[in-house]
């Protein structure tokens, strides 16, 4: 954001001006008519998108805006240079939230511990961050007297469900407006707008090839050749995680502690949470480590693409799952998944709301209780695997598990008579059907 262009003369006539589709028609009851629109809390990232937002939203409905700018530990921002932007453009105030701590804790966290993982690659960043992001907006819509909501999403895409689902929920008197839904304007029309309205573009012509969404744990890049599923990624895409191919010749061994579910130390230096996970991103980066192609089920019905940079998740969801199976008996472990997958899937779909989430998250605090222990972590080249697994609540017993060892909790002789009784249904039903 320190590239941009001059801004032109405030008082100069705006040439290029794009209105709401004059066809649309309110089709939920939250959503906002222009004449209901007085004071607008945007959802302010500081690029092209929400920049044009603002002045727009200024125009088409005559409304005073209010920016809110919120950090969820993304990667090179300068919240400063963001602020001072939204003020050139008219907003009343920009309002910059540190929401690191909040982010990690209670919503970052849960996800650890229902090892939460949807699709079977997408460790959730983005739809974490969504509910906490809305329910922010809330907040400072309240504080300073704003009837709507603004946000940059578009109509193809999870987040407005995950946005306008939470503001439905937590505040019905508010209103939503989404201008990328009705503003009609593509990427070129975008950039003209900006340029006749004094709205600086990056490096003159926002030419960024990849449309990118990342925080402190994760990163996901859409756009250019990703749509086209017959193109192998472009090295340029990766620009958090190193290649694997680059990453060190020599493998590392890290070591991760949990207690009752929460990973406090790494190699035995004990951390807060966003530095753990800070820290967890910075060794897996180096080593290659948490790169996903993956396709995706979207809820609005679409099938996309995505790549994603997840090295904090890669690490520690590896690390909490395997300390988890440790303490857990074979009753826990076959049926923990199943809610787990259940917890994912509503944290995906923007119900971070429904009580079942909740419902569900009393059982996982309670299996949690017992994942205390340390997990060593082999990384090399773009791989993580389980090396070595400590915990004073192991369900295991080394000299159970040894064949030199017969007797106590476990006797070898009780086998045969174990298996005439395990198998005799079977055994059964096998007989019947080839008579």
């Amino acid at each position: 954001m320190t590239d941009e262009t001059a801004l032109p003369d405030p008082n100069a006539r705006t040439e290029v001006r794009h209105v709401a589709d004059p066809t649309a028609v309110r089709v939920a009851g939250y959503l906002a008519e222009p004449e209901e629109v007085s004071r607008v809390l945007l959802l302010y990232s500081g690029g092209l998108d929400t920049s044009v937002m603002l002045k727009w939203i200024q125009d088409e409905y005559e409304a005073e805006v209010v920016a809110l700018t919120i950090n969820l530990g993304q990667p090179g921002e300068d919240y400063e240079v963001v602020r001072g932007k939204a003020l050139r453009l008219g907003a009343l105030d920009c309002h910059v939230v540190d929401a690191r701590e909040e982010f990690a804790h209670e919503y970052v966290l849960p996800a650890i511990k229902a090892n939460a993982n949807y699709g079977d690659g997408y460790p959730l960043f983005t739809a974490l961050g969504r509910p906490l992001i809305a329910k922010l907006a809330v907040d400072y819509a309240r504080e300073t007297g704003c009837d709507t909501i603004a946000h940059g999403c578009t109509g193809k895409g999870n987040d407005q469900v995950r946005i306008e689902s939470t503001i439905a929920t937590l505040a019905p008197e508010l209103k939503v407006i989404a201008p990328v839904r009705s503003w009609q304007m593509g990427r070129d029309e975008e950039i003209a707008y900006a340029r006749a309205n004094g709205i600086p573009v990056k490096g003159g012509t926002e030419s960024a090839p990849y449309s990118i969404d990342d925080n402190l744990w994760g990163r996901s890049s859409e756009g250019k050749w990703i749509e086209d599923l017959s193109h192998a990624p472009d090295d340029d895409v990766f620009q958090l995680v190193t290649r694997p191919e680059l990453a060190p010749d020599e493998p590392e061994t890290v070591q991760i502690t949990f207690e009752a579910g929460v990973p406090v130390a790494i190699d035995g230096e004990a951390l807060g949470l966003v530095e753990l996970l800070d820290r967890a991103a910075e060794l897996g980066c180096r080593h290659g480590v948490g790169i996903v192609d993956h396709i995706e089920d979207r809820i609005v019905g679409l099938k996309v693409r995505d790549i994603y940079e997840v090295p904090a998740a890669a690490l520690i969801l590896t690390a909490h799952s395997e300390l988890e199976r440790l303490c857990g008996t074979i009753h826990q472990n076959q049926f923990k998944p199943r809610l787990d997958q259940q917890w994912a899937y509503l944290v995906y779909a923007g119900l971070w709301w429904e009580p079942l989430r909740t419902d569900i998250e009393a059982y996982v605090e309670r299996v949690n209780e017992r994942v205390t222990g340390t997990i060593g972590l082999k990384l090399f080249k773009g791989s993580v695997r389980v090396v070595t697994r400590e915990s004073p609540n192991a369900v295991y017993d080394a000299s159970l598990a040894s064949f030199a060892q017969s007797g106590g909790l476990f006797s070898q002789h009780a086998s045969p008579g174990f298996i005439e009784i395990w198998s005799l249904q079977s055994r059964m039903a096998h007989r019947l059907r080839e008579s």
